[in-house]
């Protein structure tokens, strides 16, 4: 209930005010500093919010990002949807916090979890990248797919298993080969040898997956790399493929393109990532909006993790689409 001030009574609240608030001192401490006691601070301190001259306003990202992840979890029937709250960051803060919260995310869902697979890209290198020292037990990561050469070896999915085995302290396996090779012939070779076909085993006994979820036609990471040729994202591009996870290329409704490249990666299939009890996908930036779409519709990953202009982007794209019920 308001009350009328005197002039001093004003001047020592500011005072007593200023000092919690901006200099986080304790209300014993101000107390000594003005010979009262620690109530009579305690309540100059709440006759200073009753009088309006202190207003405690909280920014909760958490109510516009809660919304977006519901709309999207609904839609899709998703177990989670993680919006980061990335208001006002540049693109390497935005990668980097998307990539913090993923850690977190991680290590709260990975209890009674014995083999952790990783696929390979930007965001699960900086997901490692921001991944705490935090030693485990009776745990192994497994790459998804295979990745060789000199050009961005850190997104490799070789390097981010040895990269997040070393930040807890476990066993990880490699995939010594290319992520896609010449011809289906080759690839069926490959797959055999012992050091390989024996990862790939492993790979389909995984409790939890972490993939990238990719544009093949915008910043591309394996175009830059050399995978894709002018020629194949021509191909590409006439049969819908939208998005690629896992190597593997995925046309607009989710269903597996019907091409050549398909049949010539070295790793994980789709329909094995399928059976897998966690899959973790994790996609950032507007470019990836139709590639996150198919990757929902083919129902690849149980939990997606984005930024949150891309999140709004997408529920605003399910509006206009009125899509709100699980696709089938």
């Amino acid at each position: 209930m308001s009350c009328l001030l005197n002039s001093e009574e004003r001047k020592l609240i500011v005072k007593i005010c200023k000092l919690y608030y901006f200099e986080s001192w304790t209300q014993e401490k101000i107390a000594v500093k003005f010979g009262i006691s620690r109530p009579a601070v305690s309540k100059l301190l709440q006759k200073a919010r009753d009088e309006s001259i202190v207003e405690i306003l909280i920014h909760d990202d958490r109510l516009e990002t809660s919304d977006l992840e519901k709309e999207i979890e609904t839609a899709f029937d998703l177990r989670q949807v993680l919006v980061v709250p990335t208001r006002d960051l540049n693109q390497d803060l935005i990668y980097s916090t998307v990539g913090k919260a993923t850690s977190q995310f991680v290590l709260k869902s990975m209890k009674q979890t014995e083999r952790i697979g990783v696929s390979w890209g930007t965001t699960l290198f900086h997901m490692v990248k921001e991944f705490p020292f935090e030693q485990k037990e009776n745990l192994k990561i497994i790459p998804l797919v295979g990745g060789m050469g000199n050009d961005k070896t850190e997104i490799h999915s070789n390097q981010i298993a040895y990269e997040l085995s070393k930040k807890m302290g476990v066993k990880c396996e490699s995939l010594y080969a290319p992520a896609v090779v010449e011809t289906e012939l080759l690839r069926d070779q490959l797959v055999q040898l012992p050091y390989i076909a024996s990862v790939l085993e492993e790979g389909k006994q995984i409790d939890m997956a972490l993939v990238g979820i990719g544009n093949p036609f915008a910043m591309s990471t394996m175009e830059q790399i050399g995978y894709l040729s002018q020629d194949v994202l021509q191909e590409l591009k006439s049969l819908h493929a939208v998005a690629d996870i896992n190597s593997r290329f995925i046309d607009q409704n989710g269903e597996l393109c019907k091409h050549p490249i398909n049949e010539k990666v070295i790793g994980i299939e789709l329909e094995h990532l399928k059976t897998v009890k966690m899959v973790i996908g994790i996609a950032v930036g507007l470019h990836k909006i139709d590639s996150i779409l198919a990757a929902l519709k083919g129902k690849y990953v149980h939990v997606l993790i984005t930024d949150e202009l891309t999140a709004s982007s997408l529920v605003a794209r399910l509006k206009e689409n009125h899509l709100t019920v699980s696709s089938s």
